[in-house]
């Protein structure tokens, strides 16, 4: 229902000409712009809640992230009944990782209307992710009571049986509603074929799962456009591989002497690998240390310096590297410790900041160039493994996942990421480490001893009891159900369940196998 200040801006042609440029700018992710237009606006239409809420998301694309708070906060003291709008402040919240708050907008939201089956949905998603798995379940019940045949709340209900270990129900339950074949949308259908194919696999059933997986991808491929995504992807893995050839160790030496004088208040890590390597468990280990303070896939690297401050379609070359200068490397360094702690600039008197996130491995030169003394922690795998386990991934679609959508693709990029490791490996002349799952898994002590060690710390024995903490906190990974339990090895040749489906691929992983010690 339109407001009666939301009516009024509508009469003026010059406030939704200026509305839509600000909205033009946000889009385009020019934050600063769009900020100005949406504090100018709000000057002669305080009352109108979305305009407070689109100069929160713009404040925090800015790095200002007390006055996205309190433009959220803006926004829901004018909108207090307003579903979908306290869902989205609680999506930005998330993104700002203030936690509270976010579970607090989706609580608002169900306050609202209790009938909104999206309201309860967006509540037990939360709940569900803070392992409050009995009041998710309350949370679908209720949906499901005044919404039976909510195709939305029957997926959900079903995953949250997956979540109880009750798979054969599960099972049942996704088999009817796939059955009826009637969605809300195009991706509940894609998700419920996804999620019986990781029931299938739990119950040992793993042809049929992979046949449901399959068909999963290939619905999901028809709701994207995958192949201007691959096409984006293949250009930038091109353009990487050339900056990789043209370094040299001589190079990255002269990058670290540049930066001697200028060391950091903290010690920063990366802990990179590929996705599904162990890299979750092992920042759950780390991160456990009362001296670390650890980071579960932050943006921070991603939006203010890998996409560049300047301009968000750069891509980074030699040249460009060799050229960045000492005060916009301090530049960079200010505004990825601003995003990475938000607004708790001290760390909390933390020793190490822990950065943790696979896909940045990618850019590990551009690390090297901002960040010289950083450390950096790969963790590995079985690459049979590693695929296997990505490709059972239930992601939204991007430039970098959409390799995910087909095994094939999905050997590809392990190949494109790991070499981009083994060629910084090669060139040396920075601090690294590597360490195996089935190494951790083994011995959890004995390889987190070493781990901490190399962070220039003392073992902890609070660490060994990492999924204790866990399960305290909230974890962004898509592993946060599994590391909130005790180490377990499982998943260790996982690949041999699907080997016939990998064979065409063995040979060209095979090269990986043998530089990691899986030959």
């Amino acid at each position: 229902m339109k407001t009666k200040e939301l009516e009024r801006l509508e009469r003026d042609a010059k406030a939704v000409a200026r509305w839509q440029r600000a909205q033009q700018h946000l889009l385009a992710g020019r934050n600063g712009a769009a900020l100005e237009g949406y504090r100018e606006l709000l000057i002669r239409h305080p009352g109108v809640a979305q305009l407070w809420f689109e100069r929160g998301m713009a404040a925090i694309g800015t790095l200002e992230f007390l006055e996205a708070h309190s433009s959220f906060q803006k926004m829901v003291e004018l909108a207090p009944r307003d579903v979908s709008l306290l869902v989205l402040a609680g999506q930005q919240y998330h993104r700002m990782r203030r936690l509270d708050d976010a579970r607090d907008c989706f609580q608002r939201a169900v306050a609202a209307d209790p009938d909104s089956v999206h309201a309860q949905l967006s509540l037990a998603s939360w709940l569900e992710r803070e392992r409050r798995v009995d009041d998710a379940w309350g949370c679908v019940e209720t949906a499901l009571k005044k919404h039976p045949q909510d195709g939305s709340a029957l997926y959900y209900r079903a995953f949250l049986l997956h979540r109880r270990g009750r798979n054969a129900e599960a099972e049942a339950e996704l088999r009817e509603l796939i059955k009826r074949n009637v969605w809300p949308d195009a991706q509940v259908k894609c998700s419920a074929h996804h999620l019986l194919a990781a029931v299938l696999d739990e119950l040992g059933r793993q042809p049929e799962a992979l046949k449901w997986l399959y068909e999963s991808k290939a619905q999901l491929r028809r709701l994207v456009n995958a192949a201007a995504l691959e096409k984006q992807y293949d250009d930038i893995d091109r353009n990487r591989r050339q900056l990789l050839a043209s370094l040299t160790p001589e190079m990255l030496q002269k990058w670290k002497q540049e930066a001697a004088a200028t060391p950091g208040r903290q010690r920063l890590v990366f802990l990179g690998g590929h996705p599904r390597s162990g890299t979750t468990l092992v920042e759950q280990i780390l991160g456990a240390h009362p001296g670390v303070l650890a980071f579960d896939e932050p943006d921070a690297f991603v939006n203010e310096i890998e996409n560049g401050a300047r301009a968000p379609d750069r891509k980074w070359t030699l040249k460009e590297l060799n050229a960045l200068g000492m005060e916009e490397r301090a530049s960079l360094r200010g505004r990825y410790l601003k995003s990475l702690l938000r607004e708790d600039l001290t760390g909390r008197g933390a020793e190490v900041l822990l950065d943790k996130n696979p896909s940045p491995t990618a850019s590990l030169p551009l690390w090297l160039r901002v960040f010289p003394d950083i450390k950096v922690i790969i963790p590995l795998r079985d690459p049979r493994d590693v695929v296997v386990s990505c490709f059972f991934q239930n992601l939204a679609v991007t430039a970098t996942n959409v390799n995910f959508l087909s095994l094939e693709r999905t050997v590809r990029h392990y190949a494109d990421l790991m070499d981009v490791w083994l060629r910084m490996r090669e060139l040396g002349g920075f601090d690294w480490i590597e360490t195996r799952y089935e190494d951790v898994v083994g011995d959890l002590e004995s390889e987190g001893q070493r781990l901490t060690q190399f962070m220039d710390l003392e073992w902890d024995p609070g660490q060994a009891q990492y999924h204790e903490k866990a399960r305290k906190k909230f974890v962004s990974a898509p592993t946060y159900h599994d590391v909130t339990k005790p180490v377990y090895a499982r998943a260790i040749g996982r690949w041999e369940r699907y080997a016939e489906a990998l064979e065409p691929f063995q040979e060209k992983l095979a090269k990986y196998c043998a530089a990691f010690g899986y030959a």
